[in-house]
């Protein structure tokens, strides 16, 4: 049944539901819903009413005796109907705003602080994922010498992000050498996607008389130098929130939700088709992951230049959606604005 379909009376009593629930965690009753909301109906109306929307899928009863929780179904149409997003006080801006305005940070210390404000303003487990570096547009490759035996691959894109990565060399390579692979690296690779210079750089390379043996390292190590390292790609804070939750009362599902998340490759790829929607709620059963199938995802994406990473709050489906979405949004913004002035900076 189409959610237009549904009466007056019926997106009342669903969303007085809910909104009771998320607040109480207890099954609602009608005779709740009728002290009180004041819906000018009697309790037995409600009842009924509360009968046709369990028949829609849209509540349940967990025990024969009990009042009704909401279903997934029941908090999709709830999220994409029946609430706004809730504007946040200039208090609460001003303290997102100030978290992550600290000068002299780079971007793994504001994606650090943007999960810690996150937990603590919405008492969520708080999650920053950093941009697909892979996505970057390469700027320049530095090759720095640091042993006789070891060379560092500064890897830089467009967008202000650098990445260094440890080459091991079975003999000294001279620096003028160095300086002419260098340059030839940055003549044919500069203005490619790092994904892409992964792909084709035996390619891009096999005509070249320079550099002998430094370029076949490159190329051999194509997957260790252009490849993103998960490793501190992933930020969490705030799972003792989770804890104080009735619905995580077991260590067990804890544990196990924080493997998921700290795993960043597997939730990067879960959000990956979020990524162009801005705001994206996915709510209990939505999720593929069994860890988090009693959870809601409310998470936005920041820019880093044309690169873009994923911010955002994981918690029970019992969550406050109108005003943690709207405190994932603005700090999403916050951050692109944020960042965009270190890259203004380093482009000065």
């Amino acid at each position: 049944m189409a959610f237009e379909n549904l009466s007056e009376r019926e997106k009342r009593v669903l969303a007085n539901l809910i909104n009771y629930y998320i607040s109480s965690a207890d099954p609602v009753g009608s005779r709740v819903i009728a002290q009180k909301f004041k819906m000018g109906v009697s309790s037995a109306t409600i009842r009924n009413t509360l009968q046709d929307l369990e028949e829609l899928g849209l509540v349940s009863q967990p025990h024969t005796s009990a009042g009704r929780i909401p279903t997934d179904l029941g908090y999709r149409v709830y999220v994409d109907y029946l609430v706004q997003p809730e504007e946040l006080s200039e208090t609460e801006k001003e303290r997102i705003k100030r978290t992550l305005l600290q000068e002299g940070r780079g971007i793994n210390a504001i994606l650090g602080q943007t999960c810690r404000i996150l937990s603590e303003i919405t008492s969520q487990l708080g999650v920053s994922i950093a941009p697909r570096f892979d996505e970057g547009i390469l700027k320049r490759i530095d090759l720095i010498p640091i042993s006789e035996e070891r060379i560092m691959a500064v890897v830089v894109v467009r967008s202000g992000l650098a990445r260094s990565v440890i080459i091991e060399v079975e003999t000294s390579i001279p620096e003028s050498s160095l300086h002419e692979v260098e340059s030839l690296l940055n003549e044919r690779l500069s203005g490619l996607t790092l994904g892409e210079i992964r792909d084709t750089i035996s390619a891009r390379l096999s005509d070249t008389s320079v550099g002998g043996r430094l370029i076949k390292l490159i190329i051999d190590s194509k997957e260790q130098i252009w490849t993103e390292d998960n490793k501190g790609n992933v930020h969490i804070a705030g799972a003792d929130n989770l804890l104080l939750q009735p619905e995580f009362t077991e260590f067990d599902q804890i544990s196990q939700l924080i493997k998921l998340v700290e795993d960043g490759s597997v939730l990067r790829d879960f959000l990956l088709k979020a990524k162009d929607e801005g705001l994206f709620i996915t709510i209990g059963q939505e999720n593929q992951f069994s860890e988090i199938m009693n959870c809601s995802l409310v998470t936005s994406s920041y820019q880093v230049g044309k690169i873009k990473g994923t911010i955002g709050i994981v918690g029970p489906t019992r969550m406050q959606y109108e005003k943690l979405a709207s405190v994932v949004d603005y700090t999403a913004k916050t951050i692109t604005q944020v960042l965009a002035g270190i890259e203004e900076k380093k482009e000065n």
